[in-house]
C-alpha cells in the first residue's frame, strides 16, 4: 500500500502578479522557480515560488487574474497556510522584519502545537511561521540569492488549515482513503499527518458552520499532495474513485502529473507527482528568470506574451 509523503504545492489567487513578485521574492525570501501560465486559462500568470529548485513540498503557486474580488471569508475552504522556520530566534527575525516592511502580522504565539508568527499578505491570505525544531522537507534546498539569511530562511510547506461544516467527513477521507493519522482533537479541532510525527504533511481541520467562503483576492485555491510517480497516481486514482468521488482522471502539467478531486465540504484536492520537476525546461541557475511555456502551449507564445504584463525579471 503506498503512502502520501507530504505536501506538493499549494494555489492560491492574486490579483496583480506584479506585488506577489515583489513580496514572496524580497520580503518572504523565496525563489521565484517557475514563471509559466495556467495551462487551462493561458492568459494568466501562474507563479510558483519555493526553495533553490522548487522541491515538492516547498512550492507555493497563484494564479493571477486581474478581474479577482476581495474574498468573503467562511467555512469550506483552506484558511491558512503554515511554513517552517528553523528555530525560535527566526521568529524574532522575522517578526522585525514584517515590522521593518509593514506586513500585518501577530506578537509570537502557539499555534498546532508549535510556537508560530502569523502574519497576511498584502491581499488578506493568511499565514504563519512555524518553528521546526530541526523538521524540514528533507530535499529542501538554501536559496543563496535570497535576501533572508539562511539561518532564517522559510524551508517549506508546514500546517495548512482547512475550516469546514462537516469534520467528520473531511476526516473519512484523510484517514480512510489516503491514510492520514489523527493526531490530536480539541473540540472543533482535529489535527492529521500523513507520515506521523511530520509536520510537512500535516492538516489542521477546524468545524465551523455558516455561510461557504467566496474565494477572491488572497484565497486559496486548492492544495496539492505528493505521490512520487504515475504508478502511485494511478493507484490513487484507482481509490478516490472507489470511494464514489469523481476525479479529473489523471492531467499531465509537464512540471508533474496530477490529478484533482472535491471531497464531500467541496474541498479542492490535487495529488501530484514529484517529477519530472522544474528543472525539465530551465537551467538551474536561470530557474524562474523567463517565462517557460509547456510543449503544447509553445506555438501561441507570441500571442500569449502579447497579453501578459511583465513582470520583475521578465
Amino acid at each position: 500500500m503506498y503512502t502520501i509523503p507530504g505536501h506538493h504545492h499549494i494555489s492560491m489567487i492574486t490579483k496583480e502578479a506584479k506585488q506577489n513578485n515583489h513580496f514572496y521574492r524580497e520580503i518572504l525570501g523565496l525563489r521565484r522557480v517557475k514563471m509559466t501560465v495556467n495551462q487551462d486559462s493561458p492568459t494568466m500568470y501562474h507563479l510558483f515560488y519555493g526553495d533553490r529548485k522548487g522541491s515538492p513540498g516547498t512550492e507555493l503557486s497563484f494564479f493571477e487574474i486581474p478581474t479577482a474580488g476581495r474574498t468573503y471569508r467562511g467555512t469550506n475552504a483552506f484558511t491558512k497556510i503554515g511554513l517552517l522556520v528553523p528555530t525560535e530566534e527566526s521568529l524574532t527575525y522575522w517578526k522585525a522584519r514584517f515590522e521593518e516592511y509593514g506586513v500585518q502580522h501577530s506578537d509570537i504565539t502557539t499555534y498546532a502545537n508549535k510556537r508560530a508568527l502569523h502574519f497576511e499578505d498584502a491581499e488578506g491570505l493568511r499565514m504563519v511561521l512555524l518553528v521546526s525544531n530541526g523538521e524540514k522537507v528533507a530535499h529542501w534546498e538554501t536559496w543563496e540569492k535570497s535576501p533572508v539569511p539562511v539561518e532564517h530562511q522559510i524551508q517549506g510547506m508546514a500546517s495548512v488549515e482547512i475550516t469546514v461544516r462537516r469534520l467528520e467527513k473531511l476526516a473519512s477521507t484523510l484517514t480512510e482513503i489516503f491514510g492520514y493519522t489523527e493526531v490530536s482533537r480539541t473540540g472543533d479541532e482535529a489535527i492529521f499527518q500523513s507520515v506521523l510525527g511530520e509536520v510537512f504533511g500535516e492538516i489542521v481541520v477546524k468545524s465551523l458552520d455558516g455561510p461557504t467562503e467566496k474565494p477572491g483576492r488572497g484565497s486559496i485555491h486548492h492544495l496539492a499532495i505528493r505521490v512520487n510517480d504515475d504508478k502511485e497516481l494511478a493507484y490513487w486514482d484507482e481509490q478516490v474513485r472507489a470511494c464514489g468521488f469523481q476525479t479529473s482522471g489523471i492531467v499531465d502539467r509537464f512540471y508533474f502529473k496530477s490529478l484533482y478531486f472535491c471531497e464531500s465540504n467541496g474541498i479542492l484536492f490535487e495529488i501530484a507527482t514529484d517529477g519530472p520537476g522544474f528543472t525539465i525546461d530551465g537551467d538551474i541557475e536561470t530557474l524562474g528568470e523567463q517565462l517557460d511555456l509547456p510543449p503544447f502551449l509553445e506555438d501561441r507564445r507570441a500571442e500569449i506574451e502579447k497579453i501578459l504584463q511583465p513582470i520583475e525579471g521578465y
